[in-house]
């Protein structure tokens, strides 16, 4: 590409050169022409005015006089009377030619003044250049050939070319540098080009100097950056709405699941009752109970969904005010600890300093507590003991709950925050599970500006982590990120 480039140019180089040359041969022929004239009419003017001196009075001369004078003069001579009857010409018989009364340079020679132009001889047929100067009772004149005019003017315009050529040769070998520096930042941008049309926004031109060259690249830079971080841009938001159907499908296809299994029992057991089971008074009690028991679990998972959307849909209504950490954890501790006694199960609090204060909405930080401590009697088997407790870190304070329970395998600690994920799905519904627990707690703790988190070795147990802040700055940051629930 830059040969191409750099042929085309330096042929419209040379191209222009030779209509320069040609321009100056053009103007250099027709100056040189009219200067020898112009010298040739004074050096003719002279010598006529030289002749006219040496003629008797009136002008007399023979045939052989004139071409010895014309000779010696180095032209054609003729002297003509002032009625324009030709006395003599050294190359012509007098008598013979026409009357020359009409004759430009003799029309101004019988004025008084020096006349000349150029024609072709009548009586020879050879273009003259005539000069004729005024004498007593007529005007004598010189002619001599254009042709030896042009053998001047071509031998000027020989030489004027030649050294006009020769100047030319380094303007060539200038233009032939230039010509292949321009060919290549033009390969280099039409290069550039061509990766930005196939989608390469991220080829860049090198940007040195501060030629008009200089200023494209820059500007085609712009342009590739701008592109790069649209695209960028649109991957991004494309990547994102790619997540978004998956987790919309998701949700969907796991809502469905979690659906269909207590409204197929229902419904099965009902129909059992309908039946006839009814009147059975071994069953009818135990197929009623599996009813509320399903009809309670979907009532559950009802809730969760709703208090879920309207989190993160931003419509559900927080109260925040400055709250002691202790109460927060007391309250948890007096609402949990009837249930893990059930199950024996011992509940301990690890209490945060005395004066420990978060900023939150009590409501919810009870649900997250709730949510965590109802995951950890669930999978803490009796015998076992769960720790409620706090410690400040900064300007947040740190909430953990930790289990003495089966633990999680590390494989599966990533996605433990999603919605309806659960380690072990059977077990987890037999346990009355709905698998939106900690995306609950994970989106409350978000709205607190906070962030959630777990650590857990298998048959170890499991700490679960929530933090708080203890001021209100945090909290109106978090509630003018809308990206929070994505954390």
């Amino acid at each position: 590409m830059t040969g191409k480039i750099f042929l085309k140019l330096i042929l419209g180089i040379v191209c222009l050169l030779l209509v320069a040359l040609i321009t100056l041969d053009y103007t250099t022929t027709r100056v040189a022409s009219e200067s020898h004239i112009r010298t040739l009419v004074d050096q003719l003017a002279g010598k006529c005015g030289m002749i006219a001196l040496s003629l008797p009075q009136p002008p007399t001369l023979s045939v052989e006089q004139a071409k010895k004078i014309s000779l010696a003069a180095g032209g054609r001579l003729t002297i003509v009377r002032s009625d324009g009857k030709v006395l003599v010409d050294s190359d012509a018989d007098a008598s013979k030619m026409e009357n020359h009364s009409g004759r430009p340079e003799l029309i101004r020679a019988f004025h008084g003044g020096t006349g000349w132009s150029e024609r072709q001889s009548p009586t020879i047929g050879i273009r003259f250049l005539y000069v004729a100067v005024p004498i007593q009772g007529g005007a004598i004149r010189l002619a001599m050939p254009i042709s030896e005019v042009d053998q001047e003017v071509n031998r000027v315009r020989a030489r004027i070319l030649l050294s006009t050529a020769l100047a030319f040769l380094p303007a060539i070998v200038i233009a032939a540098i230039f010509s292949r520096w321009i060919s290549a930042r033009f390969a280099g941008i039409m290069a550039h080009a061509g990766e930005l049309a196939r989608g390469n926004f991220r080829s860049r031109l090198p940007n040195t100097g501060g030629s008009e060259f200089a200023q494209v690249a820059a500007a085609l830079n712009e342009t590739a950056e701008n592109f790069q971080r649209t695209v960028e841009q649109l991957q991004r938001e494309h990547a994102e709405l790619e997540r978004v159907e998956r987790v919309r499908k998701d949700f969907v296809i796991n809502v469905s699941h979690e659906l269909r299994t207590p409204l197929a029992s229902i419904q099965g057991y009902t129909e059992t009752l309908i039946d006839g089971a009814i009147n059975d008074p071994d069953n009818n009690m135990r197929f009623l109970g599996i009813i509320r028991h399903n009809a309670e679990r979907l009532a559950r998972i009802t809730e969760d969904l709703l208090t879920l959307s309207r989190i993160e849909q931003k419509r559900q209504k927080f109260e925040f005010e400055p709250s002691m950490v202790n109460v927060l954890l007391t309250d948890a501790m007096e609402l949990i600890t009837p249930i893990a006694q059930k199950r024996n199960i011992a509940v301990h609090l690890s209490p945060a300093p005395k004066e420990a204060e978060v900023w939150c909405d009590h409501e919810a930080v009870s649900q997250i507590l709730s949510n965590l401590l109802d995951n950890a009697i669930k999978y803490t088997p009796p015998g076992g003991q769960i720790t409620l407790g706090a410690t400040t870190q900064g300007r947040s304070v740190e909430v953990y709950v930790r289990d003495s329970g089966i633990g999680i395998p590390p494989e599966e600690l990533p996605r433990l925050f999603e919605r309806f994920y659960r380690v072990d799905k059977a077990r987890s519904r037999e346990l009355g599970g709905t698998g939106l627990g900690l995306s609950i707690v994970k989106h409350l703790v978000a709205a607190h500006g906070g962030s959630a988190r777990v650590e857990s070795q298998l048959n170890l147990g499991s700490t679960f982590y929530f933090t708080l802040p203890m001021d209100e700055a945090a909290i109106g940051k978090s509630q003018l990120n809308p990206e929070f629930t994505a954390h």
